[in-house]
């Protein structure tokens, strides 16, 4: 297994992210990235309340060329998860293609395309017929009858991240795959909540986020339910429960998987994430590894990764996901939590 990893345009003077690549490049088969302010599954990147870094869109162009020039593959991020008005219109057809064939002129063409829209799937097969379209993890499409529904349009899919522990199916999703010339991906590292009650509304929040930050919010409300939750210390066995991979447990989907993605445009340390899953191993607060890590919501306590059971993958790998019922991971929980307070 390779991994696909997210871009991050770092600031003048700072070690650039290609520099990161170039030091894993045995280990990492794509990037993926967004263009400038279109809309995605995260932040927009050049502007923000009205400020634009007007030398992003250069600075991005010159990383992505020496990513290309590694003989790594570039994916181009349409995920955001509404595109409003425009959303199966001419013009966000011919926004999509002007980026691509943009990208082609500078000798930096995208390999793959990674959208949650249909409508750009369409446009992408349609135009740019070469290209890998891939099925965006936003799309949550974790059956055999998803995939289905969109073959005629996608190459690739991303699992939904809700069955990144049940081996068993992700298993019936390949043979599936593999009889139809389709390639699945896994997300490993993401933070989020499994079987999250308010993905919809949070996707639906970070693509018009643009928006929602020049207007006036109501104060007193937490629109994100994970940190809603882990408010209450009683959640905090949640956050086992998730969807994410260790480092030390990946070699368990070997056969299953080509590429898997690390989510790391928005972290703080991408190569110390990368590295760690390069590496198959980590010794520090497992949280640390994770987008959104929820580090600072149960501070000054950590997950200690190194004091997870032996037993850790086979048990939450084969449970019936009936958190309500057991109290496995309440007292695994107990395990791993360090107090650093005063360290």
């Amino acid at each position: 297994m390779k991994f696909a990893v997210g871009f991050q345009l770092y600031d003048v003077g700072e070690e650039p992210f290609s520099s990161i690549v170039e030091t894993y490049r045995d280990s990492i088969s794509e990037v993926f990235f967004p263009w400038q302010d279109f809309a995605s599954g995260r932040s927009p990147v050049a502007t923000r309340h009205g400020f634009t870094d007007w030398t992003a869109q250069a600075r991005t162009e010159q990383e992505l060329k020496k990513i290309k020039a590694l003989g790594i593959k570039l994916d181009l991020l349409f995920n955001g998860n509404c595109y409003g008005q425009y959303a199966i219109s001419e013009k966000l057809a011919n926004s999509v293609c002007s980026i691509i064939a943009h990208l082609e002129e500078l000798d930096c063409g995208v390999d793959i395309i990674t959208t949650a829209s249909p409508a750009i799937a369409h446009t992408v097969k349609k135009h740019f017929p070469k290209i890998e379209v891939r099925a965006s993890v936003n799309m949550k499409i974790g059956t055999v009858k998803g995939m289905q529904y969109l073959s005629d349009l996608f190459d690739s899919f991303h699992v939904q991240r809700d069955y990144n522990r049940n081996i068993p199916h992700l298993k019936m999703l390949k043979e599936w795959a593999d009889q139809n010339g389709k390639k699945l991906i896994m997300l490993a590292n993401s933070g989020c909540f499994r079987d999250c009650s308010g993905q919809i509304f949070h996707d639906n929040l970070v693509a018009h986020e643009a928006e929602v930050c020049e207007v006036e919010n109501i104060k007193d409300f937490t629109p994100y339910v994970c940190w809603r939750a882990l408010k209450d210390r009683k959640n905090w066995p949640m956050l086992l429960q998730n969807t994410w991979v260790r480092p030390e447990d990946l070699h368990h989907y070997e056969g299953i998987f080509d590429t898997v993605k690390l989510a790391t445009r928005m972290h703080q340390f991408p190569g110390m994430v990368i590295d760690a899953y390069a590496r198959g191993r980590y010794y520090g607060n497992t949280l640390d590894l994770f987008e959104p890590g929820f580090g600072r919501a149960i501070a000054p306590y950590i997950m200690d990764n190194s004091a997870f059971p032996k037993d850790w993958f086979e048990k939450t790998s084969n449970c019936d996901k009936q958190c309500h019922k057991c109290g496995y991971c309440e007292e695994v929980l107990k395990r791993l939590l360090l107090n650093t307070e005063g360290m």
